[in-house]
C-alpha cells in the first residue's frame, strides 16, 4: 500500500505542476537561443504557444488519467513491448517522455527563427531527445529489466562485454561484424585489380557474357564509404548486373587514407584518380569513349572531372549516369544545418594543410542523422539487453568507413555545401581548368531517391538546370541506399519517371509516372542506347603487360581499415 500511495503522490505532484513545469520549459527555451552568440533571445509566435499549452495540459491530464486505470498503452516502438505496459511507472515516465518530446518539437516549430536557425534548433532539439528516451537507461527499461530477470542477469553480463567490445574497436555495433569478410561474402564479383596508384585501384570485372558492348563501362563510388556496396551479394549486386547487361564493367576502388596521403587535394582525386581511371578503361579498351557512373560524392566528383575534360576540349565519356548526387548543393537538406562559415573555417585552420578527417567521425555524423534508429536502438540493444546484432552486409558496410584528406575535404566543404561554386561558371579552378558544367554536353541518366535524406529528392533534380545534354530523371522510392541498391530479381518499392523536365522538381513529380518494381532495367534501356555495338568479350584481364592483373577483386585497398 505505500508504494501505491507513493506512486499516487509522484503522479499527482505532476500533475499539479503542469503550468510552473510549462514555464520553465519556456525560459529554458529562450535562454538556449542565446547561448554562444547564436541568436539573441528567441522568440515564439503567441498563437502557437497558447495552442501548444492547452495541447500539453490537455494530454497531460489525459496521461494522469490512463495512469489511474492503468490503460497506457505507448505507441511508440521504443515502449512498445508488454513489459512497459504491464509496468505503470515504466509506462507513465514513457507517456511523459512522449509528451514533453511533443511539446519541445513543437516549441522548436513556433520559435520565431531564420530558417537555417529554426533547423538547428529542431535538429538540436531532436537528438537531446533521442538521447533521454527512458528506453536508455537501465533504471527506466522496464524491457531491459525484465530480460535481466529472466537470464537471472546473463544479460547485463553479456551487456558490459558488448560495450568494451564497441570501445575496443571505436563505434557502436550495428550488426554482427564476424558474420563477414570483404572478397570472402561481400564483394565476390569476379574480377581483378589492372592499374593502381596511390589514390585507387581500378578493378575489371570478368564478363557473363559472349559478347559486350564496345563501350566500357566506368564506375566511380564515393570516396567517402567503400565501393562494394555497389557488390554486397550476387543477387543485390550492381556491378554484376552491369556485367549481366554485356558491359566491359570497370571500378574505381578509394584508397583508405593515411598520414602519406594527408595533402591529397580535390584536385589530385580529380586528375589522378578521376581523370586518370577514364584515360586507363579507354587504353585498356581501345574504346575512343565511355560510359561512366558516379553516386554520391562519387558523383560530384565524375561531374567535375568531365567539366575539367571539357575544357581542355575532350570528351572520353559519351554518357554519364548520376546516382543520388549533388552538382547544386543549394538544396542540401538537413547536412546544411552542420555547415557555415565558422565551422568551414575551423576545419580549414585544423585540416586545410595536411591531415586527416577520421571517418569514424563521419559515419558518426551521418548515423546521428537518424539517431534513434542507427545509435540508441543499439545501444540499448547492445548493451541493456546483452544481445548481439543479427548479421546484416549493408550496416556492416556502413560501419567500414574510411578517412578523408584534410585539403581534399576543406575544398569540398567550402566550394560546395557552403558556397556552391561547382555550378557558377568559371568560378572554380580545379586541375588548371575554369569548371563551367554547361560545357558538360552529352546525354545524362540522373537518379534521386524520394525518401534521401543525404542527397535531398530537390537536390538530385536541381542538376537537370546546369547540364545542357540530353537527360532522363528518374526517382526511385525509399532513401539513399536502399533507393539505389533495388535489384529487379527483388519485385520490391516503385519508381516514377516523366520525359519532360520543368524547372522545379515539384512540377516533374506532379506529371510523374509511378511503375512497380526496380528502375534498373529503365536505366539499363537507356544505357543501352549509348553503349555500341556487340564484340567479342575479352578473354583477359587489363591489356599486354603495361595493364596486367594485379591481383583478384576486390583488391587489397577495399580491405584497409579506417
Amino acid at each position: 500500500m505505500n508504494s501505491d500511495a507513493n506512486w499516487f503522490a509522484q503522479a499527482q505532484q505532476f500533475q499539479q505542476g503542469l503550468t510552473s513545469q510549462w514555464g520553465q520549459a519556456l525560459q529554458a527555451f529562450q535562454r538556449a537561443g542565446g547561448e554562444a552568440g547564436a541568436v539573441p533571445h528567441l522568440q515564439f509566435d503567441p498563437g502557437k504557444l497558447q495552442a501548444l499549452q492547452q495541447d500539453y495540459v490537455r494530454e497531460a491530464t489525459e496521461i494522469w488519467n490512463q495512469a489511474l486505470t492503468g490503460g497506457f498503452h505507448p505507441a511508440d516502438k521504443r515502449f512498445a513491448s508488454e513489459a512497459w505496459s504491464r509496468n505503470p511507472m515504466a509506462a507513465f515516465s514513457a507517456a511523459v517522455y512522449l509528451l514533453n518530446a511533443r511539446t519541445l518539437m513543437g516549441l522548436a516549430d513556433a520559435a520565431d527563427a531564420d530558417p537555417k536557425t529554426k533547423a538547428r534548433l529542431r535538429f538540436g532539439v531532436e537528438q537531446w531527445l533521442a538521447a533521454s528516451a527512458p528506453s536508455n537507461f537501465l533504471a527506466l527499461n522496464a524491457d531491459a529489466q525484465q530480460k535481466a530477470i529472466e537470464t537471472q542477469g546473463e544479460s547485463i553480463a553479456r551487456g558490459m562485454q558488448n560495450l568494451l567490445s564497441d570501445i575496443r574497436q571505436g563505434h557502436v555495433s550495428m550488426t554482427d561484424e564476424s558474420a563477414f569478410e570483404v572478397g570472402r561474402n561481400v564483394a565476390t564479383t569476379e574480377g581483378a585489380v589492372v592499374f593502381e596508384n596511390e589514390l585507387f585501384q581500378l578493378i575489371e570485372y570478368k564478363p557473363l557474357t559472349a559478347k559486350v558492348h564496345e563501350r566500357p563501362f566506368l564506375v566511380i563510388p564515393p570516396c567517402i564509404n567503400k565501393f562494394y556496396i555497389l557488390d554486397l551479394q550476387p543477387d543485390n549486386s550492381l556491378i554484376r548486373y552491369l556485367v549481366e547487361q554485356g558491359h566491359r564493367t570497370f571500378v574505381v576502388s578509394w584508397r583508405n587514407p593515411d598520414e602519406s596521403l594527408a595533402q591529397k587535394t580535390w584536385d589530385d582525386y580529380i586528375g589522378d584518380a578521376a581523370i586518370k581511371a577514364i584515360g586507363v578503361v579507354q587504353e585498356i579498351s581501345g574504346a575512343k569513349q565511355i560510359n561512366a557512373l558516379g553516386f554520391c560524392v562519387g558523383g560530384t566528383i565524375l561531374g567535375t572531372a568531365l567539366a575539367v575534360l571539357a575544357a581542355r576540349g575532350e570528351k572520353p565519356v559519351a554518357s554519364a549516369t548520376f546516382l543520388t548526387t549533388f552538382l547544386d548543393f543549394s538544396d542540401t537538406g538537413v547536412l546544411d544545418i552542420f555547415v557555415d562559415e565558422p565551422m568551414v573555417k575551423f576545419r580549414e585552420m585544423q585540416l586545410g594543410q595536411g591531415g586527416l578527417m577520421k571517418g569514424q567521425d563521419l559515419a558518426s555524423t551521418f548515423s546521428f542523422l537518424r539517431p534513434n534508429d542507427l545509435v540508441w536502438n543499439y545501444v540499448v540493444g547492445n548493451y541493456l539487453k546483452g544481445e548481439t546484432p543479427p548479421p546484416f552486409d549493408l550496416l556492416y558496410w556502413n560501419s567500414d568507413s574510411t578517412n578523408l584528406p584534410g585539403p581534399m575535404y576543406t575544398w569540398y566543404l567550402r566550394n560546395t555545401y557552403l558556397e556552391n561554386n561547382l555550378v557558377k561558371p568559371g568560378h572554380c579552378t580545379v586541375c588548371g581548368e575554369k569548371v563551367d558544367l554547361s560545357s558538360v554536353d552529352i546525354p545524362v541518366f540522373i537518379y534521386g531517391s524520394r525518401e534521401d535524406h543525404i542527397v535531398p529528392i530537390g537536390g538530385a533534380y536541381a542538376s537537370v538546370k546546369h547540364l545542357p545534354g540530353k537527360k532522363r530523371f528518374v526517382m526511385g522510392a525509399s532513401g539513399h541506399i536502399a533507393g539505389v541498391i533495388n535489384p529487379p530479381s527483388k519485385n520490391k518499392r516503385s519508381y516514377w519517371t516523366n520525359d519532360k523536365l520543368p524547372a522545379t522538381f515539384d512540377a516533374w513529380q506532379k506529371g510523374a509516372t509511378e511503375h512497380a518494381g526496380s528502375w534498373w532495367p529503365d536505366w539499363a534501356a537507356w544505357l543501352k542506347a549509348h553503349a555500341g555495338k556487340q564484340i567479342p568479350a575479352p578473354k583477359s584481364y587489363g591489356k599486354g603487360t603495361k595493364y596486367k592483373a594485379i591481383e583478384a577483386a576486390p583488391g587489397r585497398y577495399v580491405k584497409d581499415k579506417a
